[in-house]
């Protein structure tokens, strides 16, 4: 697993929405990309600014949020603590 530095964390994307409330199944290439996940991993923080997310927060990011990296077959979003809306 990857350690992240400084005010980063690690995010494992929730799974995309496989049916609407209504039942209807969306195929592949229509789902859209999901806004939340679990955090993996939190980096140490910058000197004047400590992290206020922890392992296993369940956050809100926005869509274009963080660098997919892949990694033993998983797909993990690295991205800035400030880059995270809130957690849920």
């Amino acid at each position: 697993m990857i350690k992240p530095l400084a005010d980063r964390v690690i995010v494992e994307s929730a799974p995309a929405e496989e049916k609407t409330a209504s039942g209807i199944i969306i195929p592949d290439t229509a789902k859209e990309k999901p806004l939340q996940g679990k955090v993996i991993a939190v980096g140490p923080g910058k000197i004047d600014e400590p992290m206020t997310l922890k392992k296993g927060d369940k956050v809100m990011y926005g869509q274009y949020s963080g660098t997919e990296v892949k990694l033993d077959g998983k797909t993990y979003l690295i991205m800035r603590e400030s880059d995270i809306y809130g957690t849920l």
